[in-house]
Protein backbone atom coordinates (compact mmCIF):
# COMPACT_ATOMS: atom_id res chain seq x y z
CA UNK A 1 0.00 0.00 0.00
CA UNK A 2 1.36 3.38 -0.97
CA UNK A 3 0.44 6.85 0.13
CA UNK A 4 -0.03 8.04 -3.44
CA UNK A 5 -2.94 5.64 -3.86
CA UNK A 6 -5.01 7.53 -1.31
CA UNK A 7 -3.80 11.13 -1.00
CA UNK A 8 -4.85 13.91 -3.35
CA UNK A 9 -2.29 16.36 -4.62
CA UNK A 10 -2.41 20.08 -5.27
CA UNK A 11 0.44 21.22 -7.48
CA UNK A 12 1.76 24.71 -6.73
CA UNK A 13 2.48 25.60 -10.35
CA UNK A 14 2.92 24.18 -13.79
CA UNK A 15 6.69 24.10 -13.44
CA UNK A 16 7.12 22.27 -10.18
CA UNK A 17 5.42 19.28 -8.58
CA UNK A 18 6.57 20.03 -5.05
CA UNK A 19 6.16 22.68 -2.40
CA UNK A 20 9.04 21.51 -0.21
CA UNK A 21 12.20 19.63 -1.19
CA UNK A 22 13.53 16.61 0.67
CA UNK A 23 16.51 18.66 1.83
CA UNK A 24 14.22 21.32 3.27
CA UNK A 25 12.15 18.70 5.05
CA UNK A 26 15.18 16.98 6.53
CA UNK A 27 16.53 20.33 7.70
CA UNK A 28 13.18 21.19 9.31
CA UNK A 29 12.97 17.87 11.15
CA UNK A 30 16.57 18.23 12.32
CA UNK A 31 15.90 21.78 13.49
CA UNK A 32 12.88 20.93 15.63
CA UNK A 33 14.78 18.01 17.18
CA UNK A 34 17.76 20.21 18.02
CA UNK A 35 15.42 22.77 19.55
CA UNK A 36 13.74 20.14 21.68
CA UNK A 37 17.08 18.70 22.78
CA UNK A 38 18.16 22.18 23.88
CA UNK A 39 15.48 22.04 26.60
CA UNK A 40 13.88 25.42 25.88
CA UNK A 41 10.38 23.96 25.44
CA UNK A 42 10.26 22.39 28.89
CA UNK A 43 9.62 25.42 31.16
CA UNK A 44 5.92 26.17 31.61
CA UNK A 45 6.57 29.87 31.12
CA UNK A 46 7.88 29.17 27.62
CA UNK A 47 4.90 26.96 26.74
CA UNK A 48 2.43 29.55 28.00
CA UNK A 49 4.15 32.26 25.95
CA UNK A 50 3.88 30.16 22.78
CA UNK A 51 0.23 29.40 23.49
CA UNK A 52 -0.53 33.08 23.93
CA UNK A 53 1.24 33.77 20.66
CA UNK A 54 -0.84 31.07 18.98
CA UNK A 55 -3.98 32.73 20.30
CA UNK A 56 -2.76 36.08 19.00
CA UNK A 57 -2.16 34.56 15.59
CA UNK A 58 -5.78 33.38 15.37
CA UNK A 59 -7.28 36.59 16.73
CA UNK A 60 -5.10 38.97 14.70
CA UNK A 61 -5.70 37.14 11.45
CA UNK A 62 -9.18 35.70 11.86
CA UNK A 63 -10.49 37.41 8.74
CA UNK A 64 -7.69 35.99 6.61
CA UNK A 65 -8.31 32.48 7.93
CA UNK A 66 -12.07 32.78 7.39
CA UNK A 67 -11.50 34.01 3.85
CA UNK A 68 -9.21 31.06 3.15
CA UNK A 69 -11.79 28.61 4.53
CA UNK A 70 -14.45 30.16 2.30
CA UNK A 71 -12.17 29.89 -0.72
CA UNK A 72 -11.39 26.22 -0.01
CA UNK A 73 -14.82 24.98 1.05
CA UNK A 74 -17.33 27.77 0.54
CA UNK A 75 -17.51 27.79 4.34
CA UNK A 76 -19.69 30.61 5.63
CA UNK A 77 -18.45 32.97 8.31
CA UNK A 78 -20.64 31.50 11.08
CA UNK A 79 -19.43 27.95 10.44
CA UNK A 80 -15.85 29.18 10.20
CA UNK A 81 -16.04 30.86 13.59
CA UNK A 82 -17.97 28.06 15.32
CA UNK A 83 -15.87 25.16 14.10
CA UNK A 84 -12.51 26.71 13.25
CA UNK A 85 -11.23 30.02 14.63
CA UNK A 86 -13.55 30.36 17.62
CA UNK A 87 -13.14 26.72 18.50
CA UNK A 88 -9.36 27.11 18.58
CA UNK A 89 -9.35 30.30 20.66
CA UNK A 90 -11.57 28.64 23.26
CA UNK A 91 -9.32 25.58 23.38
CA UNK A 92 -6.18 27.69 23.82
CA UNK A 93 -7.85 29.68 26.61
CA UNK A 94 -8.87 26.48 28.39
CA UNK A 95 -5.34 25.14 28.05
CA UNK A 96 -3.72 28.31 29.39
CA UNK A 97 -6.12 28.35 32.34
CA UNK A 98 -5.35 24.77 33.35
CA UNK A 99 -1.82 24.05 32.14
CA UNK A 100 -0.04 24.41 35.47
CA UNK A 101 -2.60 22.18 37.16
CA UNK A 102 -2.30 19.56 34.42
CA UNK A 103 1.50 19.62 34.62
CA UNK A 104 1.73 19.07 38.38
CA UNK A 105 3.25 15.74 39.43
CA UNK A 106 0.52 13.29 40.42
CA UNK A 107 1.13 11.62 43.79
CA UNK A 108 0.22 7.95 44.20
CA UNK A 109 0.11 5.71 47.26
CA UNK A 110 3.20 3.77 48.28
CA UNK A 111 2.62 0.22 49.61
CA UNK A 112 4.04 -0.71 52.99
CA UNK A 113 6.59 -3.04 51.41
CA UNK A 114 8.21 -0.11 49.56
CA UNK A 115 8.11 2.46 52.39
CA UNK A 116 9.57 4.84 53.33
CA UNK A 117 9.38 6.84 50.14
CA UNK A 118 7.07 8.79 47.86
CA UNK A 119 5.81 7.89 44.40
CA UNK A 120 4.48 10.16 41.72
CA UNK A 121 3.82 10.47 38.00
CA UNK A 122 5.58 13.17 36.01
CA UNK A 123 4.18 14.18 32.64
CA UNK A 124 7.09 15.06 30.41
CA UNK A 125 7.19 16.03 26.71
CA UNK A 126 7.68 13.33 24.11
CA UNK A 127 9.91 15.29 21.72
CA UNK A 128 9.40 16.26 18.07
CA UNK A 129 5.93 15.26 16.85
CA UNK A 130 4.33 15.18 13.40
CA UNK A 131 0.77 16.47 12.91
CA UNK A 132 -0.98 15.65 9.62
CA UNK A 133 -4.35 17.33 9.15
CA UNK A 134 -7.27 16.80 6.73
CA UNK A 135 -9.09 19.20 4.41
CA UNK A 136 -12.62 19.31 5.85
CA UNK A 137 -11.73 21.42 8.91
CA UNK A 138 -8.26 22.35 7.73
CA UNK A 139 -7.58 24.97 10.39
CA UNK A 140 -9.14 23.41 13.50
CA UNK A 141 -7.77 19.93 12.90
CA UNK A 142 -4.24 21.27 12.47
CA UNK A 143 -4.11 23.86 15.25
CA UNK A 144 -6.09 21.93 17.88
CA UNK A 145 -3.55 19.10 18.19
CA UNK A 146 -0.76 21.69 17.97
CA UNK A 147 -2.22 23.34 21.07
CA UNK A 148 -1.83 20.09 22.97
CA UNK A 149 1.67 19.52 21.61
CA UNK A 150 2.82 22.98 22.73
CA UNK A 151 1.17 22.60 26.14
CA UNK A 152 2.98 19.33 26.74
CA UNK A 153 6.34 20.88 25.81
CA UNK A 154 6.96 19.29 22.41
CA UNK A 155 8.25 20.67 19.15
CA UNK A 156 6.26 19.89 16.00
CA UNK A 157 6.24 19.63 12.24
CA UNK A 158 2.83 20.48 10.80
CA UNK A 159 1.58 19.07 7.50
CA UNK A 160 -1.64 20.86 6.46
CA UNK A 161 -3.85 19.37 3.77
CA UNK A 162 -2.95 20.25 0.21
CA UNK A 163 -6.63 19.79 -0.70
CA UNK A 164 -7.37 23.03 1.18
CA UNK A 165 -4.57 25.10 -0.38
CA UNK A 166 -5.72 28.55 0.73
CA UNK A 167 -5.85 27.55 4.39
CA UNK A 168 -2.55 25.71 4.09
CA UNK A 169 -0.90 28.78 2.61
CA UNK A 170 -2.34 31.09 5.28
CA UNK A 171 -1.04 28.90 8.12
CA UNK A 172 2.36 28.49 6.45
CA UNK A 173 2.68 32.25 6.09
CA UNK A 174 1.42 33.35 9.49
CA UNK A 175 2.49 30.70 11.97
CA UNK A 176 6.25 31.48 11.74
CA UNK A 177 5.48 35.15 12.48
CA UNK A 178 4.04 34.25 15.88
CA UNK A 179 5.62 31.00 17.09
CA UNK A 180 9.24 30.03 17.59
CA UNK A 181 10.26 29.02 14.05
CA UNK A 182 12.93 26.69 15.37
CA UNK A 183 10.32 24.70 17.30
CA UNK A 184 7.27 24.71 15.00
CA UNK A 185 7.56 24.25 11.25
CA UNK A 186 4.91 24.02 8.55
CA UNK A 187 5.63 21.74 5.59
CA UNK A 188 3.27 22.30 2.69
CA UNK A 189 2.81 19.76 -0.05
CA UNK A 190 1.18 16.52 -1.10
CA UNK A 191 2.17 12.90 -1.50
CA UNK A 192 5.91 13.47 -1.98
CA UNK A 193 6.30 15.70 1.06
CA UNK A 194 4.14 13.48 3.27
CA UNK A 195 6.07 10.38 2.21
CA UNK A 196 9.37 12.04 3.08
CA UNK A 197 8.03 13.19 6.44
CA UNK A 198 6.77 9.72 7.32
CA UNK A 199 10.23 8.29 6.64
CA UNK A 200 11.68 10.45 9.44
CA UNK A 201 11.74 9.58 13.12
CA UNK A 202 9.25 11.41 15.30
CA UNK A 203 8.24 10.71 18.88
CA UNK A 204 4.54 10.77 18.03
CA UNK A 205 2.44 11.02 14.88
CA UNK A 206 -1.01 12.57 15.02
CA UNK A 207 -3.02 11.85 11.87
CA UNK A 208 -6.58 12.88 11.04
CA UNK A 209 -8.09 11.48 7.87
CA UNK A 210 -9.28 8.22 6.36
CA UNK A 211 -8.55 4.62 7.24
CA UNK A 212 -6.64 3.82 4.04
CA UNK A 213 -3.99 6.50 4.66
CA UNK A 214 -4.01 5.65 8.38
CA UNK A 215 -2.68 2.20 7.49
CA UNK A 216 0.15 3.84 5.55
CA UNK A 217 0.89 6.09 8.53
CA UNK A 218 0.93 3.16 10.94
CA UNK A 219 3.22 1.17 8.67
CA UNK A 220 5.68 4.05 8.52
CA UNK A 221 5.46 4.62 12.28
CA UNK A 222 6.18 0.96 12.95
CA UNK A 223 9.66 1.31 11.44
CA UNK A 224 10.63 3.59 14.33
CA UNK A 225 8.18 2.13 16.90
CA UNK A 226 6.54 5.55 16.95
CA UNK A 227 3.20 5.79 18.77
CA UNK A 228 0.30 7.21 16.79
CA UNK A 229 -3.02 8.93 17.34
CA UNK A 230 -5.44 8.22 14.51
CA UNK A 231 -8.59 10.31 14.19
CA UNK A 232 -10.56 8.61 11.44
CA UNK A 233 -14.24 8.32 10.58
CA UNK A 234 -16.85 5.82 9.51
CA UNK A 235 -20.58 5.67 9.04
CA UNK A 236 -21.96 7.34 12.16
CA UNK A 237 -25.55 6.15 12.70
CA UNK A 238 -28.46 8.15 14.04
CA UNK A 239 -31.37 6.31 15.64
CA UNK A 240 -34.75 8.03 16.00
CA UNK A 241 -37.37 6.18 18.03
CA UNK A 242 -41.10 6.77 18.29
CA UNK A 243 -40.75 8.85 21.46
CA UNK A 244 -38.53 11.54 19.91
CA UNK A 245 -39.55 15.19 19.78
CA UNK A 246 -39.84 15.53 16.02
CA UNK A 247 -39.44 19.31 15.81
CA UNK A 248 -36.20 19.35 17.81
CA UNK A 249 -35.01 16.17 16.11
CA UNK A 250 -35.51 17.62 12.62
CA UNK A 251 -33.66 20.86 13.38
CA UNK A 252 -30.71 19.23 15.09
CA UNK A 253 -30.20 16.48 12.53
CA UNK A 254 -30.53 18.85 9.58
CA UNK A 255 -28.05 21.25 11.18
CA UNK A 256 -25.47 18.58 12.03
CA UNK A 257 -25.77 16.71 8.74
CA UNK A 258 -25.45 19.71 6.42
CA UNK A 259 -23.01 21.79 8.48
CA UNK A 260 -19.88 22.16 6.33
CA UNK A 261 -21.90 20.63 3.46
CA UNK A 262 -21.87 17.25 5.18
CA UNK A 263 -18.08 17.09 5.09
CA UNK A 264 -17.76 16.31 8.80
CA UNK A 265 -16.32 13.12 10.24
CA UNK A 266 -19.00 12.97 12.96
CA UNK A 267 -21.95 14.01 10.80
CA UNK A 268 -24.88 11.59 11.02
CA UNK A 269 -24.15 9.32 8.07
CA UNK A 270 -27.49 7.50 7.95
CA UNK A 271 -30.76 7.43 9.89
CA UNK A 272 -32.61 4.48 11.38
CA UNK A 273 -36.11 5.82 12.01
CA UNK A 274 -38.99 4.05 13.73
CA UNK A 275 -41.61 3.22 11.13
CA UNK A 276 -44.42 4.92 13.09
CA UNK A 277 -42.86 8.38 12.78
CA UNK A 278 -40.86 7.88 9.56
CA UNK A 279 -43.10 9.87 7.20
CA UNK A 280 -43.82 12.66 9.69
CA UNK A 281 -40.11 13.16 10.34
CA UNK A 282 -39.33 13.34 6.62
CA UNK A 283 -41.97 16.03 6.22
CA UNK A 284 -40.34 18.05 8.99
CA UNK A 285 -36.92 17.56 7.37
CA UNK A 286 -38.20 19.14 4.15
CA UNK A 287 -39.67 22.14 5.95
CA UNK A 288 -36.56 22.55 8.09
CA UNK A 289 -34.25 22.57 5.07
CA UNK A 290 -36.34 25.24 3.40
CA UNK A 291 -36.25 27.31 6.59
CA UNK A 292 -32.45 26.91 6.87
CA UNK A 293 -31.41 27.46 3.25
CA UNK A 294 -34.45 28.79 1.40
CA UNK A 295 -36.11 27.39 -1.70
CA UNK A 296 -32.75 27.41 -3.51
CA UNK A 297 -29.85 26.35 -1.23
CA UNK A 298 -27.41 27.12 -4.04
CA UNK A 299 -28.16 30.80 -3.49
CA UNK A 300 -27.82 30.58 0.30
CA UNK A 301 -24.82 32.32 1.84
CA UNK A 302 -24.94 29.73 4.64
CA UNK A 303 -24.46 26.64 2.50
CA UNK A 304 -21.00 25.60 1.33
CA UNK A 305 -19.53 23.58 -1.52
CA UNK A 306 -17.83 20.23 -2.08
CA UNK A 307 -14.10 20.63 -1.63
CA UNK A 308 -13.07 19.60 -5.17
CA UNK A 309 -14.24 17.92 -8.35
CA UNK A 310 -12.94 14.50 -7.38
CA UNK A 311 -15.16 14.42 -4.32
CA UNK A 312 -18.05 15.89 -6.32
CA UNK A 313 -17.70 13.03 -8.83
CA UNK A 314 -17.49 10.51 -5.98
CA UNK A 315 -20.71 11.77 -4.41
CA UNK A 316 -22.85 12.27 -7.52
CA UNK A 317 -23.68 8.57 -8.18
CA UNK A 318 -24.85 8.17 -4.57
CA UNK A 319 -27.84 10.38 -5.31
CA UNK A 320 -29.44 7.42 -7.10
CA UNK A 321 -29.37 5.15 -4.03
CA UNK A 322 -32.98 5.81 -2.99
CA UNK A 323 -36.10 7.88 -3.55
CA UNK A 324 -35.58 11.64 -3.34
CA UNK A 325 -37.31 13.39 -0.46
CA UNK A 326 -35.44 16.66 -0.88
CA UNK A 327 -32.49 17.97 -2.89
CA UNK A 328 -30.81 15.95 -5.59
CA UNK A 329 -29.71 18.94 -7.65
CA UNK A 330 -26.07 19.48 -8.52
CA UNK A 331 -23.71 21.66 -10.57
CA UNK A 332 -20.19 20.45 -11.22
CA UNK A 333 -18.78 23.85 -12.23
CA UNK A 334 -19.40 25.27 -8.75
CA UNK A 335 -19.07 21.91 -6.97
CA UNK A 336 -22.62 22.27 -5.65
CA UNK A 337 -24.70 19.38 -4.39
CA UNK A 338 -27.98 20.32 -2.74
CA UNK A 339 -28.76 19.08 0.78
CA UNK A 340 -30.29 15.75 -0.16
CA UNK A 341 -32.48 13.30 1.75
CA UNK A 342 -33.16 9.79 0.43
CA UNK A 343 -35.87 7.35 1.52
CA UNK A 344 -36.53 3.72 0.59
CA UNK A 345 -32.80 3.07 0.83
CA UNK A 346 -31.59 -0.53 0.75
CA UNK A 347 -28.89 -1.53 3.26
CA UNK A 348 -26.94 -2.86 0.28
CA UNK A 349 -27.14 0.31 -1.81
CA UNK A 350 -23.96 2.24 -2.78
CA UNK A 351 -24.74 5.08 -0.34
CA UNK A 352 -24.56 2.58 2.55
CA UNK A 353 -21.16 1.10 1.63
CA UNK A 354 -18.66 3.75 2.77
CA UNK A 355 -18.69 6.96 4.77
CA UNK A 356 -20.61 9.48 2.66
CA UNK A 357 -18.74 12.63 3.70
CA UNK A 358 -21.11 14.86 1.82
CA UNK A 359 -24.64 16.35 1.87
CA UNK A 360 -26.59 13.14 1.30
CA UNK A 361 -28.66 11.56 4.08
CA UNK A 362 -30.13 8.08 3.59
CA UNK A 363 -33.11 7.23 5.81
CA UNK A 364 -33.99 3.62 6.63
CA UNK A 365 -37.08 2.35 8.46
CA UNK A 366 -36.85 0.10 11.52
CA UNK A 367 -39.64 -1.55 13.46
CA UNK A 368 -38.05 -1.00 16.89
CA UNK A 369 -34.90 0.11 18.66
CA UNK A 370 -33.59 -3.44 19.00
CA UNK A 371 -33.60 -3.78 15.21
CA UNK A 372 -31.66 -0.52 14.98
CA UNK A 373 -29.11 -1.75 17.52
CA UNK A 374 -28.61 -4.99 15.58
CA UNK A 375 -28.13 -2.98 12.37
CA UNK A 376 -25.45 -0.80 13.99
CA UNK A 377 -23.64 -3.70 15.63
CA UNK A 378 -23.44 -5.62 12.35
CA UNK A 379 -21.17 -2.89 10.98
CA UNK A 380 -17.82 -1.37 11.90
CA UNK A 381 -17.66 0.69 15.10
CA UNK A 382 -18.37 4.32 14.18
CA UNK A 383 -16.71 7.52 15.33
CA UNK A 384 -20.04 8.81 16.68
CA UNK A 385 -23.50 7.48 17.40
CA UNK A 386 -26.70 9.47 17.96
CA UNK A 387 -30.05 8.55 19.47
CA UNK A 388 -33.16 10.73 19.62
CA UNK A 389 -35.73 9.72 22.20
CA UNK A 390 -37.60 11.07 25.20
CA UNK A 391 -37.41 7.68 26.87
CA UNK A 392 -34.37 7.41 29.18
CA UNK A 393 -34.45 3.61 29.18
CA UNK A 394 -34.30 3.56 25.38
CA UNK A 395 -31.35 5.95 25.35
CA UNK A 396 -29.51 3.86 27.93
CA UNK A 397 -30.23 0.66 26.00
CA UNK A 398 -28.72 2.12 22.83
CA UNK A 399 -25.65 3.49 24.63
CA UNK A 400 -24.98 0.32 26.61
CA UNK A 401 -25.44 -2.11 23.72
CA UNK A 402 -23.45 -0.27 21.04
CA UNK A 403 -19.84 0.88 20.78
CA UNK A 404 -18.70 4.16 19.24
CA UNK A 405 -16.00 6.74 19.70
CA UNK A 406 -18.52 9.21 21.16
CA UNK A 407 -22.26 9.63 21.40
CA UNK A 408 -25.06 12.15 21.86
CA UNK A 409 -28.58 11.75 23.15
CA UNK A 410 -31.02 14.12 21.43
CA UNK A 411 -28.30 15.95 19.53
CA UNK A 412 -25.61 15.43 16.91
CA UNK A 413 -22.01 16.64 16.62
CA UNK A 414 -22.32 18.87 19.71
CA UNK A 415 -20.27 16.57 21.98
CA UNK A 416 -17.19 18.03 20.27
CA UNK A 417 -18.03 21.31 21.97
CA UNK A 418 -17.39 19.88 25.45
CA UNK A 419 -13.61 20.23 25.92
CA UNK A 420 -13.57 17.97 28.98
CA UNK A 421 -14.78 15.06 26.83
CA UNK A 422 -12.08 13.07 25.00
CA UNK A 423 -12.62 13.04 21.25
CA UNK A 424 -11.49 9.92 19.45
CA UNK A 425 -12.56 6.74 17.74
CA UNK A 426 -12.66 3.04 18.52
CA UNK A 427 -11.58 0.18 16.27
CA UNK A 428 -11.58 1.28 12.61
CA UNK A 429 -12.80 4.77 13.54
CA UNK A 430 -9.51 5.57 15.24
CA UNK A 431 -7.25 5.20 18.26
CA UNK A 432 -6.30 7.69 20.93
CA UNK A 433 -8.14 10.86 21.89
CA UNK A 434 -7.65 14.58 22.38
CA UNK A 435 -9.29 17.95 23.25
CA UNK A 436 -8.58 19.88 26.43
CA UNK A 437 -6.67 17.93 29.05
CA UNK A 438 -6.78 14.86 26.82
CA UNK A 439 -4.63 16.67 24.22
CA UNK A 440 -2.06 17.48 26.89
CA UNK A 441 -2.13 13.85 28.01
CA UNK A 442 -1.82 12.49 24.46
CA UNK A 443 1.36 14.47 23.83
CA UNK A 444 2.90 13.65 27.23
CA UNK A 445 4.87 10.71 28.54
CA UNK A 446 3.74 9.57 31.96
CA UNK A 447 6.99 8.85 33.78
CA UNK A 448 6.78 6.85 37.01
CA UNK A 449 9.07 8.00 39.80
CA UNK A 450 9.82 6.44 43.21
CA UNK A 451 11.81 8.66 45.57
CA UNK A 452 13.09 6.33 48.32
CA UNK A 453 14.36 7.52 51.70
CA UNK A 454 17.84 6.46 52.80
CA UNK A 455 17.12 6.90 56.51
CA UNK A 456 15.51 3.52 56.97
CA UNK A 457 16.64 0.39 55.17
CA UNK A 458 14.70 -2.72 56.12
CA UNK A 459 16.84 -5.88 56.11
CA UNK A 460 13.90 -8.02 54.93
CA UNK A 461 14.64 -7.37 51.26
CA UNK A 462 18.24 -8.63 51.38
CA UNK A 463 19.66 -12.19 51.45
CA UNK A 464 20.02 -14.43 53.28
CA UNK A 465 16.24 -14.81 53.34
CA UNK A 466 15.06 -17.74 55.40
CA UNK A 467 11.57 -18.73 56.49
CA UNK A 468 11.14 -15.92 59.01
CA UNK A 469 11.77 -13.20 56.41
CA UNK A 470 9.46 -14.95 53.94
CA UNK A 471 6.71 -14.99 56.56
CA UNK A 472 7.02 -11.20 57.06
CA UNK A 473 7.18 -10.49 53.36
CA UNK A 474 3.90 -12.39 52.83
CA UNK A 475 2.29 -10.23 55.50
CA UNK A 476 3.50 -7.00 53.90
CA UNK A 477 2.62 -7.78 50.29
Amino acid sequence: MTLSSHVETHKPSATTSRFTSDDEILAAVSRVRETFDSGITRPLDWRERELRQLQRMVEDNEEEFLEALHKDLGKCRMEGVIAETGFIVNEIKLTLKNLRKWAKPERVKVPVAVMPGKAYIVREPLGPVLIISPWNYPFQLLISPLTGAIAAGNTAVLKPSEVAPATSAAVAKLLPRYLDASAYVVVEGGVAETTTLLAQRFEHIFYTGNGAVARVVMTAAARHLTPVTLELGGKSPCIVDEHADLDITAKRIMWGKFFNTGQTCVAPDYLLVHESIHDALLDKFERTLQHFYGADPQASADYGRIVNERHFDRLLPLLDSGTLVAGGKSERASRYIAPTILRDVSPDSPVMEDEIFGPILPVLRVSNVDEAIRFVNARAKPLALYVFTNDKDTAERVLSRTSSGGACVNDVVAHLGVPELPFGGVGPSGMGAYHGWHSFDTFSHKKSVLDKSIHLDAPLRYPPYGDNKLKWIKRLL
